[in-house]
């Protein structure tokens, strides 16, 4: 019984490629996976473990690293200086996931609650899908150094209507909600899609 149970759980792990088609070199973090440096055009698979709840994937933008992967620090998304690290700063644009395993579905979103800082797209692998892709023109008032902060971020109490929350109400809420598919489907992130 061991074994079938085994063999379910490998046969309903996914595969997540995330490819980095920008202009310029993204740092891609994930939890869980770790983290890597993408030129232009290249790619790099993360397996992931069936049944993986909270999974997040999201870009780093501006890094620099030195020896092994640490003492860096980054524009957007840093990891407290590392290349393998704990959930980017903001603004960072995250791809969020849990695999259901079993019966259960796969769920899986584009986040914009810690604000925004590289286009992305997240669907099934093998197309058929309609695409799942966020971009983004930031406000004024919630512009950071290479990115865009979420309206509500580091604010205590509510966070009332501004311009801000406002745009991110008509523009981005429509364009992030949660879809979900059969387990055991792969998946694509893009940046720069």
């Amino acid at each position: 019984m061991a074994s079938v149970l085994c063999l379910l759980g490998v046969l309903l792990a996914a595969a997540i490629v995330v490819t980095n088609k920008c202009g310029y070199t993204v740092w891609p973090a994930a939890l869980p996976g770790g983290g890597t440096v993408l030129n232009t055009g290249d790619s790099w698979s993360i397996d992931v473990p069936a049944g993986t709840r909270n999974g997040r994937v999201w870009g780093r933008m501006g890094c620099s690293f030195i020896a092994n992967g640490t003492l860096g620090q980054c524009q957007t998304g840093d990891c407290g200086g590392t290349l393998f690290g704990k959930v980017g700063f903001s603004p960072v644009t995250l791809a969020e996931y849990s695999l259901g395993g079993g019966s259960g579905a796969d769920y899986f979103d584009i986040s914009l609650v810690h604000g925004f800082n590289a286009p992305m797209s997240f669907l099934p692998s093998g197309g058929g899908a309609s695409r799942r892709s966020i971009t983004f023109n930031c406000p004024f008032e919630q512009r950071a150094k290479a990115g865009c902060n979420n309206p509500c971020d580091g604010r205590s109490g509510s966070c009332g209507p501004n311009n801000g929350t406002e745009r991110s109400r008509t523009t981005g809420a429509r364009a992030t909600p949660i879809y979900t598919c059969p387990p055991g489907t792969n998946y694509e992130i893009t940046f720069c899609p």
